[in-house]
This record gives structure tokens, C-alpha cells and sequence, in this order.
């Protein structure tokens, strides 16, 4: 009897995770992707936050830009960069609002184009460079930037396949990645 009580109370903790394990699981989704576009749409997806699994941009007119104090070294500036401040979502659900300031110079004529004028996220802009990513840092919570209600933040360089850098961004993850 005692043992079947045991069993009981594994499988029903197997099924309900605690928050700190979903954060671990969505944290491995991210780390598993170069693209945070690619690793939201992955996580939408299995958490069936949305059907169909589509991020899109809103982008976020207005508002006091602050530009990091490295930028211009981490991304080895010589003309003032671009910037793009958006929510992700998926369907309806808010997944983060990131802030990414790219150099204009390294992308295509068509990709600076659809960055002004459609809300395609930069991820899936720039994919075609086959870029790589860099985490710089990552915090539990809001760091600089971020909505007091940030979960998870993430600053990482993006690199074209030269090593060239290519974007910095700020990525600020919300409570929606935690729901199902």
C-alpha cells in the first residue's frame, strides 16, 4: 500500500513541473538556438501557447534610446547603427520585447527593407546570413532595459559566419513563456 502511494505522489509530481523547472526547460531552448526567433517559435509551439506557431514583431515607436556604452566596440561600428525596439509574441501571448541595435551595412538591401516596414523579426530577417550567437550574459529577472515583469534576461552578440558582428541584443523574456 505504502508503495503505491509513493508511485502516486512521483507520477503526480512528474506532471506538474515548479516553475524553476520550466525556466530551466525554456532557458535550454534558447541556448539550443543561434536564433532566439527560432527557439520562441520551438517553444510556442511545445507549449502550445499558440496555434500556429508564428512570432511576429510589433515594433515599439517612441521612447528614450539608451545605446550601450560597448556598442560601438562590440560591434565594430562606423556609421551609426541601426535600431529596432519589438515585442515578440506568439498569437496573442507576448513572449519578449527585445531591444537590437545591427549594423546596416552588413545586411541587404531587402533585409534593411523589411526591418522598416513589416513585422518580421530581425532573427528571421537575417537568417540567410547564417549568423552565430554569443551569449554576453544571462539573469534571472529584469536587467537593464527590461519590464519589471521580466522572467529571464539575455544580451548576446550575433556574428556572420566571418566573425563579423553583425547585431547586439537585449533580449527581455516574459511570464507568458512560463503558461501553458
Amino acid at each position: 500500500m505504502a508503495s503505491r502511494v509513493i508511485l502516486a505522489a512521483l507520477a503526480l509530481g512528474s506532471c506538474a513541473a515548479p516553475p524553476a523547472n520550466v525556466l530551466d526547460r525554456f532557458e535550454a531552448t534558447l541556448a539550443a538556438q543561434d536564433s532566439a526567433t527560432a527557439a520562441l517559435g520551438a517553444w510556442c509551439a511545445a507549449r502550445g501557447i499558440a496555434a500556429p506557431a508564428r512570432i511576429s514583431a510589433e515594433v515599439l515607436p517612441g521612447g528614450m534610446r539608451t545605446d550601450p556604452a560597448d556598442l560601438p566596440a562590440l560591434l565594430q561600428l562606423e556609421a551609426p547603427p541601426g535600431y529596432r525596439h519589438v515585442r515578440l509574441s506568439c498569437g496573442e501571448a507576448v513572449l519578449s520585447e527585445a531591444h537590437n541595435w545591427y549594423v546596416p551595412q552588413r545586411l541587404t538591401p531587402a533585409m534593411n527593407a523589411a526591418l522598416a516596414t513589416s513585422d518580421v523579426p530581425f532573427g528571421k530577417v537575417a537568417a540567410p546570413l547564417r549568423y552565430s550567437r554569443q551569449r554576453l550574459s544571462s539573469q534571472r529577472g529584469a536587467g537593464p532595459g527590461c519590464p519589471t515583469d521580466t522572467i529571464l534576461t539575455h544580451r548576446a552578440l550575433l556574428r556572420l559566419p566571418d566573425g563579423a558582428p553583425l547585431a547586439l541584443v537585449t533580449e527581455c523574456y516574459t511570464p507568458a513563456n512560463l503558461r501553458r
